[in-house]
């Protein structure tokens, strides 16, 4: 594993099998990656501003898959969207209720590919650097769609990382998986946009935003 473990949440449990990192030991540390802790005022812009085109904009109640610390949960909160937050790792979890204390968010620990959550409670499942490294992404996106409300819509930022040996899963390959879902599907570039990741990136980075019915 080289560079391209940054960047990347936990999935289950807090050591992820694709990854071989033990989260619990990482989530120190973690929000030192400028795109993790959103610690970088032009790093936090960059992803307030993609968040307010990807989520509606009344206040709806969204799922954040894989939250981590909670950094994108507190940009939603911010915003007065209703957060769930769900991670493999007991001490993301704790950051993470830390971090958005006073909110209206709750932080539950789980395995993102089938959060303790109930089904058709959601208008958003937000997932970040989660789905390739689950070993069924199809099925878990499915799931995932049982969670929604109809009209709600899934916001998956993937992407495949490093240059020398990749790993994660393509944009088209991601796009293949929801097309049985829904025929909604907003693809958008992310590579380019070095403010998300405070730095140049030569990667491929991007987000899906996918309605459906």
């Amino acid at each position: 594993m080289t560079d391209h473990s940054e960047g990347l949440n936990t999935a289950s449990t807090s050591t992820d099998a694709a990854t071989g990192v033990d989260w619990d030991a990482q989530a120190a540390s973690f929000d030192d990656e400028p795109d993790h802790g959103l610690r970088d005022p032009e790093v936090r812009r960059a992803w307030a501003r993609r968040l307010e085109s990807w989520l509606p904009v009344r206040a709806c109640d969204v799922l954040d898959l894989g939250c981590g610390t909670g950094s994108l949960s507190l940009l939603a909160a911010e915003r007065g969207h209703r957060v769930t937050g769900v991670d493999g790792s007991p001490a993301m979890v704790a950051l993470a209720r830390a971090k958005l204390a006073g909110r209206d968010a709750v932080f539950l620990v789980g395995d993102a590919a089938a959060p303790p959550v109930g089904e058709q409670r959601f208008d958003v499942v937000l997932v970040r650097h989660v789905l390739w490294a689950l070993p069924d992404p199809g099925r878990a996106l499915r799931h995932w769609r049982g969670l929604l409300r109809p009209g709600g819509r899934l916001v998956l930022v993937e992407g495949v990382w490093g240059t020398v040996d990749p790993v994660g899963i393509p944009a088209d390959d991601l796009t293949a998986l929801l097309a049985p879902l829904t025929g909604d599907v907003r693809l958008e570039r992310l590579s380019q946009e070095a403010a998300l990741w405070g730095k140049e990136v030569e990667d491929e980075r991007y987000a899906v935003v996918a309605v459906l019915e």
